[in-house]
């Protein structure tokens, strides 16, 4: 980078470029997104069979092809736009000191040298000093002399001069460094030249990403990320605050951090954290695929002793030690990712909506926010919370059940528009008898759950308000209770099934308008009279003493939905039996959870 180069450079120029890349990344997504929810669902509702698994299989591989696409051009738009920012700080110093060089009549030469003419002696000496030529010195020993005799030369100009070079030399050395770090990044930005995204491809877009926002430390900072421990609304407003180019750094660079904030819009976290899905199950696949297999020989038997045992063999368990905890977590990881990408799939049968991914992330026992139906425009939402032994692998089935509440909204009320949400965002007990008896996991996750309701708020986009219900199942209920008891709940109704207690002694504690607590508990389900002795709420009685009042009972408060089986004929309902029905296709459980959704509450019928 020299002075004729960084003087005539337009950063501009980057920038335009920059925004043909957004551009096309912009024509990808929405590509992407006509593919997914109206083609294919536009398909199934004339194709059936074979002719329809084929043809969606191969739009599935386009619609990946236009992913691949929007990632790369917004990794090559960002990096355009942070090398733009570095050249322009850098040709801004170069042109200050060139205009005070102008000014003061000094000469710069092609290779940053500043000439000075005669001056007026210090020492008022008839004589003029002498003028000279200067240029800065890379050797700091060389630097410190040149300065001595800048200050003791007679001529003035010559110590103006010195700084005016050094500072042109600096915004070259600043220029030069920006090529050097932003060349090789850039130039990582290309594609194989298959149409096939494969695992290695989107591990060299995670490897691109990374390189991306390293190079670009001071560009992002020129923006400025969202405030610290901000609240849902202050999301919101950081967000709408942003340029289009700003906001695609962020998406390109950080959808990790987009991805999680509760009050930017769904369709902006669902943009973010399908990169970082896409992402994370192609490192998940290669990072399994690299471990040894188990051995075959897993079980052996001993027979010394009366009695014959079955145990590992040796080769067995060396393997174990060295690969099984990262197998485990691995696959158990992928088998949770596979259950959302099967929901992703099934947009449009049966007329399901499209799906957003809210929340993401494959640490420890993972994180999955799916909502089916975009609840930014839903005049109805439902947030659900599972209970004990939910994590990432298992979230499928948590997901169905939210898909059958929203099929069960639609029939109940089809002009209705709603968005039924799991919310797997805390660490749920994993283990009933070990975990599931202690609070803490409750009132750990009750403040994330409080900033998820809030964000629904700021995000929506509808007019007027919208009717908001949270939902829990087993030790959901209690991280329900939780955040009611430790803060505002951002809810109008609460839904209750097979709780084990609330920590509350009454629904009026429950944080909604009275009359708007809900309970479910079916037969033969026993977790509400266990539970009610780690998490029932304290009360008073009248006659003195304190009881611990779990939400089926009268004195809580609640209203008691029925759960066994209703009507006759083609309109009747089955019953909920045990602990995980509540959510069965054609139960009345299902039927009064739908009516509460949709605020039809003189519809819900109370047990029998």
């Amino acid at each position: 980078m020299d002075l004729a180069t960084l003087r005539k450079l337009e950063p501009s120029e980057f920038e335009e470029a920059a925004d043909g890349y957004r551009a096309a990344g912009d024509m990808a997504d929405t590509a992407k997104d006509h593919i997914e929810r109206v083609v294919v669902p536009g398909m199934r509702k004339s194709l059936r069979g074979e002719s329809l698994d084929a043809a969606i299989g191969e739009l599935r591989k386009l619609s990946a092809n236009f992913h691949y696409t929007q990632i790369e051009c917004g990794l090559v738009s960002t990096a355009l736009n942070g090398f733009a920012h570095d050249l322009d700080a850098a040709r801004k110093k170069l042109l200050s000191a060139l205009d005070e060089a102008e000014a003061a009549k000094f000469t710069v030469d092609a290779n940053g040298s500043v000439s000075y003419p005669e001056g007026p002696s210090r020492d008022g000496a008839a004589s003029p000093a002498k003028g000279g030529t200067v240029g800065s010195l890379s050797d700091p020993t060389a630097q410190s002399l040149a300065r001595q005799a800048a200050n003791a030369d007679p001529n003035p100009h010559h110590a103006r001069a010195l700084a005016l070079a050094d500072r042109i030399a600096h915004a070259l050395m600043e220029a030069t460094e920006a090529d050097v770090k932003w060349a090789p990044k850039i130039r990582a930005l290309k594609a194989d030249d298959d149409l096939t995204v494969s695992d290695e491809d989107l591990k060299d877009a995670q490897s691109d990403m990374g390189g991306v926002r390293e190079a670009g430390k001071d560009y992002l900072a020129s923006i400025g990320g969202p405030p610290e421990d901000a609240t849902p609304q202050q999301n919101a407003d950081w967000w709408k605050g942003l340029t289009a180019d700003e906001r695609e750094a962020y998406l390109a660079t950080r959808p990790d951090l987009v991805g999680r904030l509760d009050g930017l819009p769904a369709e902006v976290r669902d943009e973010a954290n399908r990169v970082v899905f896409e992402e994370k199950r192609s490192e998940y696949r290669l990072r399994l695929d690299s471990i040894p297999k188990p051995p075959a020989n897993e079980w052996t038997w001993i027979t010394a002793g009366p009695y014959p045992s079955k145990v590992h063999t040796d080769e067995w368990m060396e393997w174990h030690r060295k690969y099984g905890d990262e197998h485990r977590h691995l696959t158990a990881s992928l088998n949770g990712m596979k259950a959302i990408q099967s929901r992703f799939d099934d947009t449009g049968k049966e007329g399901l909506p499209e799906a957003y991914l809210l929340g993401f992330s494959p640490e420890g026992n993972g994180r999955a926010v799916v909502a089916t139906g975009n609840p930014d425009t839903a005049q109805h939402q439902a947030v659900y919370v599972p209970g004990t032994t939910s994590n990432l692998e298992k979230v499928g089935g948590d997901i169905n059940r939210m898909t059958e509440l929203w099929r069960q909204t639609n029939q109940t009320s089809p002009d209705a528009s709603v968005s039924t949400i799991t919310w797997l965002g805390y660490d749920a007990p994993q283990s009933i008898v070990k975990d599931a008896p202690f609070e803490h996991y409750a009132y750990d996750g009750a403040p994330a759950y409080r900033r998820f309701m809030d964000g629904l708020d700021a995000s929506h986009s509808a007019p007027g308000e919208p009717h908001r219900t949270a939902i829990g199942h087993s030790y959901g209920t209690t991280l329900i209770g939780a955040a009611a008891e430790t803060g505002t709940l951002n809810a109008d109704d609460v839904i209750l099934a097979g709780s084990p207690g609330v920590k509350v002694g009454h629904a009026d504690e429950m944080d909604v308008p009275k009359g708007h607590v809900w309970n479910q508990e079916a037969e033969d389900d026993p977790v509400p009279d266990i539970g009610r002795w780690g998490h029932g709420g304290s009360s008073w009685s009248l006659g003195g003493g304190v009881f611990l009042i779990p939400s089926d009972e009268e004195a809580f408060g609640a209203n008691q939905m029925n759960t066994g089986p209703e009507g006759t004929g083609p309109t009747a309902t089955t019953g909920a039996t045990g602990h995980s029905e509540y959510w069965n296709r054609g139960t009345t459980a299902l039927k009064n959870q739908a009516l509460v959704v949709v605020g039809e509450h003189g519809d819900v019928t109370a047990p029998q």
